[in-house]
């Protein structure tokens, strides 16, 4: 495998965790003023929609494409869901963080 295969599928993958995180944080926002959905904390709502969506997206995937799923695709789809999670709590404050640290200042 040479680097330009590699980075491609670097890049799906963090196309897929940015579409994910925006789905994650526009789905968040419409239901968290919901009467039943007001008792629990956003953060743990935003958890649990990642924890959701993202195995129900990726199964939904492989059988579009008509791929098998093994066991360690799912392990490695609720290890993403917990990234998705974070980048939609507060991954692009985080981003900007880090780049305010490490940009260079004259």
């Amino acid at each position: 495998m040479d680097i330009n295969m590699i980075m491609q599928y670097a890049s799906y993958i963090l196309i897929a965790i940015g579409a994910m995180a925006f789905l994650v944080s526009a789905i968040t926002q419409l239901i968290k003023e919901l009467p039943v959905l007001k008792a629990i904390p956003t953060a743990v709502l935003v958890f649990i929609l990642a924890l959701v969506l993202c195995p129900v997206s990726f199964l939904a995937l492989m059988a579009w494409l008509g791929q098998p799923v093994e066991w360690y695709m799912m392990f490695a789809c609720m290890m993403a869901a917990f990234i998705v999670a974070l980048v939609a709590l507060d991954g692009w404050e985080r981003v900007k963080n880090i780049w305010d640290r490490t940009k260079y200042k004259e």
